[in-house]
């Protein structure tokens, strides 16, 4: 992995082409939420369809809290949107089909010649792109359970929602004015 992809560093805003053939930039993908990007091996991987069949049935609650999910693999069009539907995912694939991830972050696996993977990561991301963690996927057991991203994605709110706590002194009067500091952040009329 680069050096400087650290938690507190940003992720590079990547802009790569979705399972419907749209092109998406990763900024996009987010807005202004937390968000989990995976990297992964893709659709012949057991321990890639494995930990997104978890992220799948983990989902209403990804959904619910606004938080964003994106999967970048190495695949194809055809496969990346066979691999989203074969494990019921309802986010954004991305294709990395010219391993451009893969080059700019040297995270090629090279014990695997034969589908020349990208190390699988998953990041989770404060808005902005901000790297809140790292876990590093070759072995499964590296992997975040829904669990540890509940309690990765539960720090990186409360850190970034101003209105987490409804009891903070000033929040009920702001309320009553300009609402900047209440979930989407913007004045609602």
């Amino acid at each position: 992995m680069r050096a400087d992809i650290v938690p507190g560093a940003t992720f590079p805003d990547y802009e790569l082409t979705d399972h419907t053939h749209t092109r998406r930039r990763l900024s996009e993908l987010q807005g202004n939420d937390p968000m989990i990007l995976i990297l992964s091996r893709g659709h012949y991987c057991p321990k890639d369809n494995q930990q997104h069949l978890e992220l799948a049935a983990f989902y209403p609650k990804i959904a619910v809290a606004y938080t964003r999910i994106v999967t970048i693999s190495t695949g194809n069009i055809l496969e990346t949107r066979e691999f989203r539907d074969s494990v019921g995912a309802q986010w954004t694939f991305l294709s990395d089909s010219g391993r451009k991830i893969q080059q700019d972050l040297d995270i090629q696996e090279y014990t695997d010649p034969f589908h020349n993977p990208m190390i699988p990561y998953t990041f989770v991301l404060e808005p902005g792109l901000l790297i809140y963690k790292i876990y590093n996927g070759y072995w499964f057991w590296g992997r975040p359970s829904p669990e540890d991203l509940r309690k990765d994605l539960r720090e990186v709110t409360r850190k970034i929602r101003p209105d987490w706590d409804l009891a903070t002194p000033g929040l009920h009067e702001n309320w009553e004015g300009d609402k900047t500091k209440h979930y989407p952040y913007k004045e609602r009329k």
